[in-house]
């Protein structure tokens, strides 16, 4: 349908060629003077109406994934032993329409599985001084020439993303209560900034 809009808009607002829109497309010019001048704005294509070898069996199909789908992957049928039960049952159609069915279940369950609430996610927002987030890490700094390793205090404030550094010589309740009360004299850095000194 959107290559149809491409195809009115190129020949009638741009003047282009029945020629030029084939050669751009790939299509025979017959194809595109067909869509121009017949008005249509959506090709339609008649589909068939076939019954499938499978159709007698799909319910005992998806009975069967169904309930293979509660079990670990170590004890669930593969489409081959499926297939294999199915011609057991009388089935004589192909392996392979076997296989397109169980992707196609496989693809709808996770759809539904998505749409259910698995998979969503809220975004959480934070008034100003209402949570942050604090962890520790190791790191290695030159002090009076020598190298030191020091524990580093983060915090993280929720609201406006922006970071408090503290470098301590042990990770301590002590060091832990003065980086959470005493949040000034350190190394402040907010997202899209350089560190600063406050």
């Amino acid at each position: 349908m959107a290559l149809l809009s491409v195809f009115r808009r190129w020949h009638f607002r741009d003047g282009l060629s029945i020629r030029e829109i084939s050669k751009r497309t790939g299509l025979s010019r017959n194809t595109v003077r067909r869509y121009l001048r017949g008005g249509m704005v959506e090709p339609k294509f008649q589909v068939p109406d076939r019954t499938s070898k499978l159709s007698d069996f799909a319910d005992k199909l998806s009975l069967w994934l169904r309930t293979d789908s509660v079990k670990s992957r170590k004890y669930k049928r593969t489409a081959k032993q499926l297939h294999a039960e199915l011609v057991t049952l009388g089935y004589q159609g192909s392996y392979g329409r076997v296989a397109a069915f169980v992707r196609e279940w496989q693809a709808n369950r996770l759809r539904e599985q998505q749409m259910s609430g698995r998979g969503t996610y809220v975004t959480l927002v934070f008034q100003p001084g209402e949570a942050f987030q604090f962890d520790w890490s190791e790191d290695w700094a030159m002090i009076g020439g020598e190298r030191v390793k020091v524990q580093a205090a983060h915090t993280k404030l929720a609201h406006s993303r922006a970071f408090i550094v503290r470098a301590y010589p042990l990770q301590t309740h002590e060091m832990l209560f003065d980086a959470l009360t005493k949040p000034s004299a350190c190394w402040v850095a907010s997202p899209g900034a350089g560190y600063l000194i406050t």
